[in-house]
């Protein structure tokens, strides 16, 4: 009864972008709490990365089925017997019952844009987490902790900072999955939906490429299969990042994809706002967030400001180290 009143709490706003995307939050920075109070105790890194892949998953999978959550959860506080109350319905259910007028479409009825929306977060979050826990398991720790994983104050803004990348990654799948279905359901599918898939399915390429790419010479290089000291070749010689291009690439495309869907003068109405420039403003606002944080991050605090110093210092007296990131853009690659 307790979870149900909370989960009640946290949705009753007025804005269903608020319903939509309040609890979402707060149980992003539930996972992040509960993963960082044993990890600060123990003072180790290794499910860091991990724990932030489980994160978006929890988060993904609330936001797709929070109106059947709300419904199941009003008719427990209403009394209603367990055996009486709503069931959750299959992701093929959820699809299936969108068409459907009225007290048929079902309260956990989404469109197959939601759908598909949170269904490319969570294959994503499944292949980044899988890697960087292999990663973990086969170094032991992670180079970014050195200094603060006996320090529990700083340790502990990483797991906040981390709720916060989450919360804001996810704001185009949030606002999209804010809308009622029977609303989306009766909207046209515009091209944006289409460009911003297409710019997902390119950056997931790049990424998961160049991931793949660096694994293989990892591994190829601790077997002494070759004795290069930096790697040059295939999607690292069209951009020095070619994995942060991706991720960048990525959540633009989903946002993309919501910002177009969201712009729809019925989707506002559906939202509460007004249908003009500032409720466009704001929801383009609120899905554009996301790769505009990842860009910050790889830009500007934990990607490229870490890792690039880190190389220059090792090989920049090296002529083809040189070269190479002389003539090789950092982060847009370069196809001619």
């Amino acid at each position: 009864m307790f979870f149900n009143k909370l989960l009640l709490g946290l949705t009753s706003f007025r804005s269903p972008l608020l319903q939509g995307i309040v609890p979402c939050v707060a149980a992003a920075f539930g996972c992040q709490i509960a993963a960082g109070i044993p990890s600060i105790l123990f003072g180790t890194e290794r499910f860091f990365d991990f724990s932030g892949s489980v994160t978006f998953l929890a988060v993904g999978a609330l936001s797709l089925y929070l109106p059947a959550l709300r419904s199941r959860a009003a008719a427990a506080v209403n009394g209603v017997a367990p055996d009486k109350l709503p069931a959750l319905p299959s992701l093929t259910q959820m699809i299936s019952s969108v068409g459907r007028l009225g007290a048929e479409q079902g309260a956990g009825a989404r469109d197959w844009r939601q759908v598909a929306a949170t269904a490319l977060v969570l294959i994503w979050a499944t292949r980044l987490g899988s890697y960087l826990l292999s990663r973990i398991t086969d170094h032991g720790t992670d180079s970014r902790f050195d200094k603060i994983r006996h320090r529990p104050a700083r340790f502990s803004f990483t797991f906040f900072m981390q709720a916060l990348w989450v919360s804001f990654q996810m704001m185009p799948v949030l606002a999209l999955n804010a809308v009622p279905s029977a609303t989306l359901a009766a909207s046209k599918v515009s091209p944006t939906t289409a460009i911003g898939l297409g710019l997902w399915g390119a950056g997931f390429i790049f990424e998961v490429g160049a991931d793949m790419q660096k694994s293989r010479w990892l591994r190829e290089k601790r077997d002494k299969v070759h004795d290069q000291e930096f790697l040059t070749g295939g999607f690292f010689n069209l951009c020095r990042y070619p994995n942060y291009f991706g991720e960048i690439t990525m959540w633009t495309g989903l946002a993309t994809t919501a910002a177009g869907i969201l712009a729809q003068r019925p989707v506002q109405f559906a939202l509460g706002l007004s249908g003009g420039v500032p409720g466009i403003a704001l929801t383009s606002a609120i899905s554009f967030l996301s790769p505009a944080f990842i860009s910050f991050l790889l830009l500007k605090v934990s990607g490229i400001p870490l890792s690039e110093p880190k190389y220059d210092k090792k090989f920049g007296h090296r002529k083809d180290y040189q070269e190479w990131r002389n003539n090789t853009p950092r982060l847009i690659p370069k196809f001619w």
